[in-house]
């Protein structure tokens, strides 16, 4: 199917608010653009149904993000978190364009044009694009994000089963922050007075100390046991229960990252303010208290 064919489909289809398609046409119209070589840059024409990672990063480079880069590079997430910092309006309008393309590519896998997603969470900044104080999801809307989660799978991530669990987490009412600083030496395997098994974790709090407990719900335990078998072998001396490249664990901002790509395969894509970590944190499926 022509690309150019699928996106006036997908805007049709009605899912984005009349914004959100203005929006998104312009974005998916200058990749495609690019890919067919109407705009200048090196090397050949680029196939948008077969392409890499490193295709959409000189996209994003050629067409907005030199502007403001200079001389610098654009090489790493260290590049995006500099932008976030400096220029943080340019740090918005990128991660929008990454959502356009995520939530285009759904559409393309749904419609067999391709059979996996192209997995662009590194090419997030990760910033809030929202200034105000984060809100609680409306009812539905929460029971969106869990209907995106339950959706979210080996087509979208390699590491879908850390991205599912970061999301439960967060709707346990565990903060962003808190996330990545859970210890897998405090972490417990419980059962209920019922007989149901389910998981307790502590992280660090803020003088280092071992925190309050976590007694995680259904999912978020499900997940946990579903994400140990599949967890990456830490690097010497690292503790974390979520394990990132390189046997690290996450940054701060990769858990608002992960909530940006599984809200763009969704109803929730363009919504404004945007779903992000600290939103879903905020929101909690069992009320309990952000750490």
């Amino acid at each position: 199917m022509d690309p150019r064919l699928l996106l006036e489909d997908w805007i049709a289809a009605g899912i984005l608010r009349p914004a959100t398609q203005i929006a998104y046409r312009r974005d998916i119209t200058s990749w495609l653009d690019w890919c067919d070589h109407t705009w200048p840059h090196n090397g050949p024409r680029v196939d948008p149904w077969s392409f890499g990672i490193e295709h959409v990063a000189r996209w994003a480079y050629d067409r907005y993000l030199h502007e403001v880069l200079g001389t610098r590079p654009f090489n790493d997430p260290t590049d995006l978190a500099w932008i976030a910092e400096t220029h943080p309006a340019v740090a918005k309008s990128h991660d929008r364009r990454i959502s356009a393309l995520t939530g285009f590519y759904e559409a393309a896998r749904d419609a067999g044009c391709i059979h996996i997603t192209p997995d662009l969470t590194e090419l997030r900044s990760g910033l809030d694009r929202d200034g105000q104080p984060p809100k609680r999801l409306l009812p539905e809307e929460r029971d969106a994000f869990l209907t995106a989660i339950g959706s979210w799978g080996p087509d979208n991530s390699r590491n879908h089963h850390r991205d599912r669990l970061i999301a439960y987490l967060l709707l346990e009412g565990i903060r962003p922050g808190r996330i990545v600083l859970l210890d897998i030496r405090h972490l417990y395997p419980m059962t209920s007075g019922t007989g149901a098994s389910y998981y307790e974790v502590r992280g660090p709090d803020d003088f280092e100390n071992v925190g309050k407990p976590y007694s995680l719900g259904l999912l978020a335990s499900a997940a946990v046991k579903a994400y140990l078998p599949k967890r990456r072998k830490p690097a010497d001396g690292v503790h974390a229960l979520i394990i990132g490249e390189g046997g690290q664990g996450l940054t701060s901002d990769y858990p608002n990252k992960i909530v940006q790509s599984i809200a763009a395969t969704s109803v929730l894509a363009g919504r404004e303010p945007p779903v992000t970590a600290d939103s879903l944190a905020h929101t909690s499926v069992r009320g309990a208290e952000a750490g």
